[in-house]
């Protein structure tokens, strides 16, 4: 999706000045950037710093919501590392809305660690990489604990490469289980991401906005709407599945890893346009 020079520097500039607002003022900011959704940081796209100057990265571009990668915030947090990394985020008037992503397996006892982890950081979704043999023990898990399960699919060679291959491995389970829709990989795919979105209706918890220059395999990530992602798309298909309030919608931005900053402010330029534009 084009955006110009003067649109983007006026919203960039609306970005970094988030970095004043007191914690309430962040509700109001994220209407007015992205009508109907909160956009957040997959903080992947920030692996190569240090979990305090992600953190402060993220509300510097904007961000009051992140879904964190084990890298930042391990499963195997103590207790007490756990609630201050929940004051870490409240401090900042952000808040933790996703985490993945994860393995589960056919052990139940050590599924439900990440569900108690999960439970004890205030996580309502976590995005997941389920073998088949774990779905009965998902089913238990996501009922005790009440927190979604988000299939994320990985792109070709992977188990679950195609909207058809998350919808059969869901279909018979808890309505709590269901998709982590990495649109990038689904263009590697070969699907059409906004098509993905609308099969997936009901069952989309979660959203890794990605664009991806070509259709296969091998191919490089780009800023959003440069490859094969329509943007205002994907909005308008998330409004028409009623994607849930409460789930994770989150820019991952793969390139550049050393200095991905000014690329995550141009992404999330572009999509606050195409927000905008979908609600118009």
């Amino acid at each position: 999706m084009p955006i110009s020079r003067r649109r983007f520097l006026a919203v960039a500039s609306a970005a970094f000045a988030a970095t004043t607002l007191p914690g309430r003022a962040w509700a109001k900011y994220d209407q007015e950037r992205f009508p109907g959704f909160k956009v957040g940081l997959q903080s992947y796209s920030l692996r190569a710093f240090d979990v305090d100057k992600a953190i402060k990265t993220a509300g510097d571009l904007g961000c009051a919501h992140l879904e964190f990668f084990s890298g930042h915030f391990p499963l195997n947090s103590t207790p007490e590392q756990i609630a201050a990394m929940k004051q870490k985020m409240a401090d900042q008037g952000m808040t933790i809305y996703g985490h993945g992503v994860n393995h589960f397996g056919s052990d139940h006892a050590k599924n439900e660690e990440i569900f108690k982890f999960a439970k004890a950081a205030g996580i309502k979704n976590l995005s997941a990489d389920p073998t088949p043999d774990s779905f009965d023990s998902l089913d238990k898990l996501v009922d005790k604990y009440d927190i979604r399960i988000a299939i994320h699919n990985h792109g070709p060679s992977h188990r679950y490469n195609t909207a058809l291959d998350v919808l059969n491995a869901v279909r018979d389970h808890d309505p709590r289980i269901g998709a982590c829709a990495d649109l990038g990989h689904f263009i590697r795919s070969g699907e059409d991401p906004v098509e993905v979105i609308r099969l997936l209706k009901g069952r989309v918890f979660g959203i890794h906005l990605k664009d991806f220059a070509e259709q296969k395999e091998k191919t490089k990530g780009v800023i959003l709407g440069k490859g094969h992602l329509d943007v205002v798309g994907v909005f308008r298909a998330l409004r028409q599945v009623d994607f849930p309030a409460d789930g994770c919608l989150s820019l991952e931005y793969e390139e550049n890893a050393a200095n991905p900053v000014a690329d995550i402010q141009e992404c999330l330029a572009v999509a606050s346009e195409a927000c905008k534009t979908a609600a118009s």
